[in-house]
């Protein structure tokens, strides 16, 4: 059948399809949750799976790392040996009591202490009003205020030295070069108390046992929860790291679970759609279905918390419900949720909603032929959205506390873009080839332009197309085929008679063109409306689901009445049939079958010069029969009891049209007035 595709098509779609999930799906490494300090937390209420340490928070160790910077007190060392180092190296005096003098002055000051410019900066500034001494591992206090830089020390001897000989033995001295500070700062010691104090005031404050609540659901995230939070994730990372997670096992994993709800799907469609599966146009659109709104959802999840749940996922249902049937809409939806499920945080409430708002959607929208359909369907899904996350929650909580408006809005918005669907439908159609029930409920309408000339130009096949439609869609419900398509495509199977009205039975009034014409030239004229028919609909842009009722409706069959006129002036002749075969091709679904099938048995029947049950059975086992046995049905789907119900269908309907009146008797004394005022051209039934 053409359509159908190997095998490996099918295996390398599931497979491409596969690649592109698992690329996107969550790795070890990546984040479990998406939260901002001072908004809700969007999840469901969070239970600690392990003992997680409650560290402060960032507020709290901002505090205390202002607190202690305030008031540490840093610690210096003594060098005690400095001062006779300096005296030591004062000039030879003379007299000798100068250097002794000096020297002993310059004792006094340093045992007051002496700190480099820096420190006495930080004194006379007020941050500075003690230190730490550290002598044999043992620290004590000492205040500041005695301390000297070695800048002080020189202009404090300076200027208290009376003496002028000894003032002069000062200047010579040059004291500049050798003051040095006697009380040192200890980096090191200090930043060594700094962090061991730091670390005493930011001690953990606490442990959330295993079990207990991280967080519950709505609640805002203050900043000693979104301090907890991230404790949590980075256990939670340590352990995978810790327990030897092997990343390549993990996709392993994410490859086996994907592909095998993907390779379920394709034996769904094997076993119980097998339209579906043997059309790669078909497989192909719904594999493209499952992994553009999968990405869509994990793109939505990206940017916000909970964006997975705004994702319009009740497009995909309608869409495969529009173009397919229910069931495979829900299969479909299924699958993909499931995909979409490794992905959240919490399946089973995700699972839920979307289970819910799906046979929601399948139920409301049995069958789209009206815009306003969607905005109902919409409504609907918003409600059974926000009605499963309502008893979801009170099943969990056991109270409103974890309900969120946030969530609400969300659903909501979900809700509101599966409105879109419509817009979406007629992108599919061009993209490939489907038909909407929309579409061709607009296709069927008789104010169509092509539909309108074909009523003013061809009234006779005008009536034949409309006859031939209402036959083909009682016969297409009963097989449970798609009716609006039968409907649609038989109204127009005929367009191509425009072209050439008058050479058309149904058409004529007086003379028949045909008469002068050669039998394989008459034949070639109403052969030829099969070509003009796909002219004009490619012209009025007419689908190809439609086109295939033009091209297929007479399939490779043959114009008989003229062959068989041409075979009696021929006898004995062996005589080419081509000029008489129609080319094609023959019907390659269950739409067009019924259709060739109808069209032959609607012009048929107004031959009957009785429409009696047995007539009209008769006919229609000939012509169905017939074209059976010339083959002209073995590329379509239908199955032996189709077969048997379309016939039923077509006796039933013939006999309702064909049905018999029973005439109204005339009285010849009813006076004129009276008769004038009878109704004509009533039936009694």
């Amino acid at each position: 059948m053409k359509g159908k595709k190997s095998i490996w098509d099918k295996i390398l779609l599931a497979l491409a399809a596969c690649v592109v999930i698992v690329y996107f799906y969550p790795h070890p490494e990546a984040n479990r949750f998406i939260y901002e300090e001072g908004r809700p937390w969007n999840y469901t209420k969070l239970i600690a799976p392990f003992d997680i340490p409650i560290h402060p928070d960032s507020a709290t160790l901002i505090t205390v790392r202002d607190s202690l910077d305030a008031r540490f007190v840093p610690i210096y060392g003594l060098n005690q040996l400095l001062i006779d180092t300096i005296v030591a190296r004062l000039p030879e005096s003379k007299p000798a009591k100068l250097r002794n003098e000096l020297g002993n002055e310059l004792r006094k000051i340093y045992a007051a202490g002496v700190v480099d410019m820096s420190t006495k900066d930080e004194i006379a500034s007020g941050r500075l009003k003690k230190v730490r001494l550290l002598e044999k591992n043992i620290l004590s206090e000492m205040p500041t205020s005695s301390f000297n830089s070695p800048r002080d020390v020189y202009l404090q001897l300076d200027s208290t030295i009376a003496d002028s000989a000894l003032h002069q033995y000062f200047v010579k001295a040059n004291l500049q070069n050798l003051l040095r500070p006697n009380y040192i700062r200890d980096d090191e010691e200090s930043h060594r108390h700094y962090q061991y104090d730091y670390l005493t005031l930011t001690a953990d404050r606490g442990i959330i046992l295993q079990g207990q609540t991280i967080i519950d659901k709505g609640a805002i995230i203050s900043s000693q929860d979104y301090t907890n939070l991230k404790t949590y994730e980075g256990m939670l990372a340590q352990m995978n790291t810790s327990q030897n997670q092997n990343s390549v096992l993990m996709v392993i994993g994410q490859v086996g679970y994907v592909g095998l709800l993907l390779a379920a799907m394709m034996l769904y469609f094997f076993f119980f759609v097998p339209a579906i599966y043997n059309n790669f146009r078909a497989l192909l659109f719904i594999y493209l279905l499952v992994v553009v709104f999968f990405l869509l959802a994990v793109g939505l999840n990206y940017f916000y918390a909970n964006g997975l749940y705004i994702a319009p996922m009740m497009i995909v249902p309608i869409l495969v419900l529009v173009f397919f049937d229910g069931r495979t809409a829900l299969f479909v939806t299924g699958v993909l949720s499931l995909v979409c499920a490794g992905v959240t945080t919490f399946a089973l409430e995700f699972l839920l909603l979307q289970f819910c708002a799906a046979a929601a959607t399948v139920f409301s929208l049995r069958e789209l032929s009206r815009r306003s359909q969607l905005l109902r369907t919409a409504f609907v899904v918003a409600v059974s959205y926000i009605a499963a996350y309502t008893f979801l929650d009170l099943m969990m909580n056991g109270s409103f506390e974890g309900f969120t408006w946030h969530m609400v809005v969300f659903l909501a918005t979900n809700a509101l873009l599966t409105s879109t669907a419509y817009i979406l439908m007629f992108a599919v159609e061009r993209l490939f080839g489907f038909m909407s029930v929309v579409t061709l409920v607009e296709l069927a309408d008789i104010n169509n332009p092509l539909l309108m000339r074909l009523s003013s130009e061809c009234p006779g096949t005008f009536q034949h197309a409309i006859a031939v439609s209402n036959l083909a869609s009682d016969a297409a419900m009963s097989i449970g085929a798609n009716v609006q398509l039968v409907r649609a495509g038989a109204l127009y199977h005929d367009i191509g008679k425009l072209c050439n009205p008058a050479f058309f039975t149904e058409n004529q009034h007086g003379a028949n063109p045909h008469d002068a014409l050669p039998s394989e030239r008459s034949a070639q004229i109403v052969i030829s409306h099969v070509s003009d028919g796909l002219q004009l609909a490619d012209k009025a842009g007419l689908p190809e689901v439609i086109k295939s009722f033009i091209r297929e409706h007479h399939g490779a069959g043959m114009a008989k009445y003229f062959f068989i006129k041409y075979s009696e002036k021929h006898q004995g002749e062996e005589i080419d049939k081509t000029p008489f075969t129609y080319p094609g091709p023959n019907p390659r679904s269950r739409e067009t079958s019924i259709m060739m099938m109808a069209d032959s048995i609607e012009a048929a029947s107004r031959s009957l010069k009785e429409h009696t049950r047995e007539a009209i059975t008769e006919l229609v086992n000939r012509i169905i029969d017939g074209q059976i046995a010339d083959g002209l049905h073995n590329e379509s789907s239908l199955e032996f009891r189709d077969v048997s119900k379309i016939k039923e269908t077509f006796i039933k309907r013939l006999m309702t049209i064909y049905h018999s009146r029973i005439a109204y008797p005339v009285q010849n004394s009813t006076p004129r007035a009276a008769q004038a005022s009878q109704p004509q051209g009533s039936a009694a039934q």
